[in-house]
């Protein structure tokens, strides 16, 4: 079977805590709630406020500055709290949900003959254009610029991260007309599996299939674009998550929007980790108390896998846009002589001043400490062992800090978004959030650039 991506820079972390392969149906949530935080370039203006009732599909809020796409409630419901921040910053849309559920209904024309302009209505009108997301900026797609490709990627290489076999089981028809629909908005779909996929999902048909092989992070779908085709000043792909294709295929086969999500929850502290079928925007209290995670006075509650994740806590919601929910120990111990060069077997690091390197495949239970404090960029070559672009990662994070835009731009920024980076956040010695890093600078591109 032809490999036709493969991944060498990267690292496989091995953690302990994966999800067994069970499915559950998650316990019933009273309330659910929509974060715009969730969604970056994107100014929410509410046409809802406390006390409204609400269907499952019915716009909750939308763009300032693209009005015609609309966010959705994932039930209905009544609009029980508006959480607000500093000057006011919509926070949280708390929705408490109905015991029986009614859905807006929308009409749909015969798929065969439909236009491309007419699955665009389609999606925006829905709530369902949000899970088409756009390189460059790593922002909700803008649905009036011309996507010269559509990308989709059906691999997860993350640590613990859910595994698309699992949760595309039983959704490969619904998937097939999300492909379908998602076809006639660019000529160039590509859809990446990985290199022993034997599933339905690598036979879909009106893309072009890739399959690649690699430790991570060969799974982001943004070394994909860069290995097939990568991004130039001037030129905007999609992005749309698997199951989010799927998601998509099932409003076109009955004219309901479908906030499905399956969840891996994962996680050493967890005595129970498996696989869940939830919906977005859930309280994540009932999934955590599933798993055995009943005592969370010491650990951290992430929406995300652990190196690209949202902290959050048992009182929060599953995130939009992920099917990870992590939980790992907070980092508030720490070694005895932790500043002696050797760490021991148990603590792993890409350092040969770590016994890890001795143990290739033990897993490990790391907690959340950051083993060291922020420190200056030393040229290390740590950086370029795990970033598997064709772009110099130091030099580029500095003319971030910098804001110097013009070297942003010779540099790749346009091709990068803040997961990429994730590996580096682990990797390097001098502790820097470069994923944070990366999110300000694309936020400087997208307003002074656009």
């Amino acid at each position: 079977m032809s490999i036709d991506i493969k991944i060498r820079k990267g690292l496989k972390l091995r953690l302990r805590g994966a999800a067994s392969n069970t499915l559950k149906t998650a316990p019933g949530s009273t309330n659910y709630a929509i974060n715009p935080t969730d969604f970056y370039g994107v100014f929410p203006k509410l046409v809802c406020k406390e006390g409204t009732s609400v269907q499952a599909g019915q716009p909750l809020f939308f763009s300032k500055y693209q009005d015609s796409i609309q966010f959705v409630s994932p039930v209905s419901g009544t609009v029980k709290e508006i959480k607000r921040g500093a000057k006011r910053k919509v926070l949280e849309i708390v929705v408490a949900a109905d015991k029986k559920q009614q859905s807006v209904k929308h009409k749909l024309p015969a798929l065969d003959k439909i236009a491309p302009e007419q699955v665009k209505e389609l999606l925006l009108a829905s709530g369902n254009w949000p899970f088409i997301k756009q390189r460059p900026y790593d922002i909700v797609a803008d649905p009036n610029a011309t996507p010269k490709a559509i990308f989709v990627s059906a691999l997860a290489t993350a640590p613990l991260s859910a595994q698309y076999d699992l949760i595309l089981e039983g959704q490969q028809d619904a998937f097939q007309t999300g492909i379908d629909m998602l076809s006639k908005l660019s000529p160039n779909l590509h859809l990446s599996v990985g290199a022993q996929e034997s599933s339905q999902i690598a036979e879909t048909k009106n893309c072009t299939i890739h399959r690649v092989k690699g430790p991570h992070p060969a799974g982001n779908v943004g070394v994909q674009i860069h290995h097939i085709d990568p991004i130039n000043v001037g030129e905007t792909v999609w992005v749309v998550g698997a199951e989010d294709v799927a998601n998509i295929g099932r409003f076109f086969q009955t004219g309901v929007f479908d906030a499905s999500r399956t969840l891996a929850v994962v996680g050493h502290p967890l005595s129970k980790p498996c696989y869940f079928k939830s919906k977005v925007g859930a309280s994540l209290a009932p999934i955590l108390k599933e798993v055995g995670a009943e005592n969370l006075a010491n650990l951290r509650v992430i929406n995300g896998d652990v190196l690209t994740g949202t902290a959050t806590s048992s009182a929060g919601y599953v995130g939009y846009y992920n099917n990870t929910v992590s939980v790992l120990p907070e980092g508030d111990r720490y070694r005895m002589f932790g500043w002696l060069p050797f760490a021991g077997p148990k603590l792993h690091s890409m350092s040969n001043t770590s016994l890890s390197w001795l143990f290739p495949k033990r897993q490990y239970t790391p907690d959340t400490n950051l083993n060291g404090e922020e420190r200056a960029l030393v040229v290390t070559g740590e950086m370029e062992r795990v970033f598997p672009m064709d772009i110099y990662p130091m030099q580029l994070l500095k003319a971030c800090m910098a804001n110097d835009i013009e070297k942003m731009e010779q540099l790749g920024i346009y091709e990068v978004a803040p997961e990429d980076f994730a590996l580096i956040d682990y990797a390097n010695s001098s502790k820097i959030e470069a994923q944070a890093i990366i999110r300000d600078a694309l936020d400087l591109m997208y307003k002074e650039v656009g």
